[in-house]
């Protein structure tokens, strides 16, 4: 046993296994992680699922995000580039592949059109009320980083709830859908977690706070898997609208952020080499899933 260590396990068994145990001990992490498919349940059983796996998705992306910055400590700014890049490859093709037709199948082009609307201007707000600049200049002085960091997190804290209804809307079109989002979800979450732990260890904070702040900061993709898991199960129409505002949500953070992050730390064609990579690999992801 591990004294003086922090646990955080999150278990489940509805068809097979979806388990994350982290323990953080002084400058030692250990992560353990494993999933399955869904099968038949009943609901509340299924949205607990759905909430895990939300939970475990936001936390992988920006905790592992996080983990990789402190220790690897300089992170090279192509392959940020590279990372965002992919990142919104995977999620255009997901948003046009899967979402917007899915959307457009359980209900009709106008609940759709209304869920990507919603879906475009919450997180517009969230962006205009609540801004996470993903890196700041190293002109910002020292004092400054520590709080800027602490925002960014909460910023993004803040961001992972419609993230999270994205993988529960998922979930209620097909589980297969629902799984395929919440990976690309971590996926996504990862430059943001890398984003937050290096504007907090410039504050000065210690790697072991850093981690876990990271990995708070994932937390509310949970409550937004659970939400879009409850609202999609009502009826067809709220499921379509659920579809498309997961697409709206997901079409202003690639356009927003991801693409214009990827060509800002650039070197060459690293960017759109990235987005073009992704586009591939979603395709790929879209077959399998």
């Amino acid at each position: 046993m591990i004294k003086n260590a922090y646990y955080i396990i999150i278990n489940t068994d509805i068809s097979g296994v979806i388990n994350l145990e982290i323990i953080i001990k002084d400058n030692y992490i250990s992560i353990t992680f494993s999933i399955k498919q869904l099968k038949e349940v009943d609901k509340m059983e299924y949205l607990i699922f759905v909430t895990k796996v939300g939970l475990i998705s936001g936390m992988l992306g920006t905790a592992g995000g996080g983990l990789m910055v402190l220790l690897v400590r300089q992170v090279k700014e192509t392959l940020l580039s590279a990372i965002l890049g992919i990142s919104a490859g995977i999620m255009t093709v997901i948003i046009f592949v899967d979402l917007i037709p899915e959307a457009q199948a359980v209900g009709s082009t106008m609940t759709s059109l209304l869920g990507l609307l919603l879906g475009i201007l919450l997180i517009g707000s969230l962006d205009l009320f609540f801004p996470h600049k993903h890196f700041l200049s190293s002109e910002d002085g020292h004092g400054q980083f520590l709080k800027a960091g602490l925002l960014l997190a909460i910023g993004i804290a803040l961001h992972n709830v419609p993230e999270g209804l994205a993988i529960g809307a998922g979930y209620s079109a097909a589980s297969n859908l629902g799984l395929g989002l919440a990976i690309i979800m971590a996926i996504q979450n990862f430059p943001e977690g890398m984003a937050v732990a290096c504007t907090l260890s410039l504050g000065g904070l210690r790697s072991r706070s850093v981690f876990l702040i990271t990995l708070l900061a994932g937390l509310p993709m949970g409550l937004g898997a659970f939400i879009g898991a409850y609202l999609g199960s009502i009826s067809n129409l709220v499921l379509s609208i659920s579809l498309g505002f997961a697409a709206g949500a997901m079409l202003y953070i690639t356009f927003d952020e991801l693409i214009p992050d990827a060509h800002r730390k650039a070197e060459g064609h690293t960017a759109i080499l990235g987005i073009l990579g992704g586009i591939f690999i979603g395709i790929i992801l879209t077959g399998i899933f």
